[in-house]
């Protein structure tokens, strides 16, 4: 049947549903709040970039400005004292101040001797490491500085300090640089998610417009779907297989209802036409009686069809599951042998149960698996000619080592189902040309594989004696322990 897949127009002709859609645009739509979640995550990760850029430039720039101090004050405590003193009034002069902010030399009992510092500065441990704190020297005020205290081979303790002025510089430009692409950055995310709502709204109402023409009963109609990969493609691409099967289904159905006519019609004529006879007839009642009869078996035949019917589209339904117990498979084959052995016999058919090892146990509905096997004995018994054979077989799934699922297999001598039919036969009312002639409504079938699938058992069809002629025919299910 032909299908209709509507393509992705970069530019399409918006119909009133697709300009309801677009506008849509309100604050509570999911599209704008999609769009502002998409600028605050934007303005989120622009903080994140700036804060971690900053961190990693102030922890080098604070490696660099202790690596610079440490070898200063190395340098100084391995000069004379007159050259030290010398030193520390040229770092604290007005040429160097920008680099050493704080210089003095204290006695072994922390007294200044030299430099710009009153005291000892407060929390700065005499380890020889720089530590961050805060120093007031006498010619400036408080400044947060890297210090570092040393001792000299003479005893005396050397302070440096140096200022910060780098990493204040370096905050400054970081603030400056997030102020200046903040907006930008946001007002650029906001724009790309109105651009990416209105793409998304526009594929939304395409799938809207599907969706009423399937709903207003066009059932060929698909969903819009591109050839890329994405979330909608995927769910779209499910859809219309949906969609196949559904119609599918339909025709189905619709085969069904025409079958159902097609079967009931005959009878049902034949009922009107011998009634009819009967009562324009001379009114024997032996003539009545029998047209009575006749009747009534047509009118079973109708009932068979409708029961049958029924029974298909309650197993299809699963409502027999409740009943599942352990089964014996090969129990079942037993009983039904000795049940239709007499009707094979009057028409001089061999039947018989054939070898095939243990029980064979299954989970399942016993009534449901006898009335399984005796429409696959009827159906075989039905299309074998005289003097041919039917065999029915039950073995444990995989040999005699497996305890668990089974096997059951039924083979005739008959003519066998062409392979081009055997997937059809199981459909409802089919009948193959060469068995038009034969009784039956062509449910038997059907109601196999409604059983087996009810029992997760999966059947097959094939010739019970490949390259003879006649080929017979032989239908397999294999049944698991347990579903």
């Amino acid at each position: 049947m032909p299908r209709t897949s509507l393509p992705h127009p970069s530019l399409p002709h918006l119909s009133s549903s697709r300009l309801h859609v677009l506008r849509r645009l309100g604050p509570r739509s999911a599209g704008f709040r999609l769009t502002i979640g998409s600028a605050a995550f934007v303005a989120a990760a622009l903080l994140l970039q700036s804060a971690l850029i900053y961190w990693q430039t102030m922890q080098y720039e604070i490696a660099r400005t202790d690596r610079l101090l440490g070898r200063e004050a190395a340098v100084l405590a391995g000069r004379p004292r007159p050259v030290l003193d010398q030193q520390l009034r040229i770092h604290i002069s007005d040429d160097l101040r920008l680099l050493i902010v704080a210089a003095a030399l204290f006695g072994p009992n922390q007294r200044v001797i030299n430099g710009n510092l009153a005291g000892w500065p407060a929390g700065l441990p005499l380890d020889g490491h720089a530590h961050q704190i805060t120093v007031h020297p006498t010619d400036q005020g408080a400044r947060v500085v890297r210090a570092q205290a040393l001792r000299l081979p003479s005893g005396d303790i050397l302070v440096l300090a140096r200022g910060l002025r780098d990493l204040e510089e370096l905050q400054r430009i970081v603030l400056q640089s997030l102020a200046l692409t903040a907006l930008p950055s946001i007002l650029i995310a906001i724009l790309g998610g109105i651009w990416l709502r209105r793409r998304a709204l526009l594929r939304v109402g395409m799938v809207h417009q599907a969706i009423e023409r399937i709903m207003s009963g066009d059932l060929h109609e698909r969903l819009p779907t591109k050839a890329g990969e994405d979330d909608l493609d995927r769910l779209g691409g499910s859809v219309n297989r949906m969609l196949d099967r559904l119609e599918h289904l339909v025709d189905e159905i619709k085969g069904v209802g025409d079958d159902i006519a097609h079967d009931l019609r005959t009878p049902l004529a034949r009922v009107r036409t011998q009634l009819d006879r009967a009562r324009t007839g001379p009114g024997d009642p032996d003539l009545l009686r029998r047209a009575i009869d006749r009747a009534v078996a047509d009118l079973d035949q109708c009932f068979s069809i409708i029961t049958a019917l029924l029974r298909i589209t309650e197993i299809e339904n699963g409502r027999r599951r409740a009943g599942f117990a352990r089964v014996s498979l090969r129990e079942i084959a037993a009983d039904i042998v000795d049940l239709y052995e007499p009707i094979a016999d009057g028409r001089q058919i061999a039947l018989s149960l054939l070898p095939g090892g243990a029980a064979a146990w299954v989970w399942g509905d016993r009534d449901l698996l006898i009335e399984l096997a005796a429409n696959l004995i009827d159906n075989a018994i039905k299309f074998t000619p005289q003097g041919g054979r039917v065999g029915i077989r039950v073995s444990p799934e995989g040999g005699e080592d497996r305890t668990g699922g089974a096997v059951l297999r039924v083979e005739d001598t008959g003519p066998g189902i062409p392979a081009a039919e055997r997937s059809a036969v199981l459909g409802r009312f089919y009948r193959a040309d060469k068995s038009r002639h034969i009784e039956g409504s062509g449910l038997g079938l059907s109601l196999v594989a409604a059983i087996g699938h009810l029992h997760g058992a999966s059947l097959s069809i094939d010739d019970a004696q490949p390259g003879c002629q006649p080929p017979g025919c032989a239908i397999e299910l294999s049944f698991p322990l347990q579903l």
